[in-house]
């Protein structure tokens, strides 16, 4: 589901999140802002929040998130992601000095962001979100975000469990995983 309304976090929960790169670029690999994703990723788990499982696409992000009821909404949390990536990417850009994509980028800004301030849109607008509300649900959603690079026009790796920018070599013992605060599913409470 689109997501653009404000949901609630009251309770605490589980997401499933997918946010996308603008017209599907792949800014992630061409900025090679992995690391990025995961300086996000620390400042989540440092406020309390639970990286269950991601994999981080060349124009697409996959996550499983806990968020306990301290953080504000899943909005806010993926809205402060888009920011804090957007402007990690265009620095990349600026110093690749790759010009034509920052004058697409900055074309892409609607009035009504422009006059907020925004100078580039680097993400969609809007974002995907579901709330977990079982652990069926969210091992469906584990495996669904494992299995993305190597999925359709993505052969990423010759492996799902050897991707490394998912926490799928976390889960499969392969050693190979990069980002390594991760939270296993069983050790999360669901909400509700």
């Amino acid at each position: 589901m689109t997501v653009r309304l404000t949901q609630s976090n009251k309770e605490g929960g589980v997401y499933f999140i997918t946010f996308t790169c603008y017209a599907w670029k792949p800014l992630f690999a061409q900025t090679n802002a992995y690391d990025a994703v995961y300086k996000w990723f620390d400042y989540l788990v440092a406020k309390g929040g639970g990286i269950i499982g991601f994999v981080i696409m060349p124009n697409h992000l996959h996550l499983l998130l806990h968020l306990p009821s301290s953080f504000k909404t899943p909005n806010a949390v993926v809205g402060n992601a888009k920011r804090f990536l957007s402007y990690e990417i265009i620095k990349r850009l600026e110093k690749m000095g790759d010009e034509p994509l920052l004058q697409e980028l900055h074309a892409a800004v609607k009035k009504r962001e422009a006059k907020k301030g925004q100078i580039h849109r680097v993400f969609e607008e809007s974002f995907d979100c579901k709330a977990c509300y079982s652990a069926k649900f969210i091992a469906q959603k584990l495996a669904y975000i494992h299995h993305n690079p190597v999925r359709g026009k993505w052969q990423l790796a010759d492996d799902f469990a050897l991707y490394p920018h998912s926490s799928a070599p976390f889960y499969f013992a392969t050693g190979r995983n990069v980002y390594k605060q991760l939270v296993r599913v069983e050790d999360v409470v669901l909400g509700g």
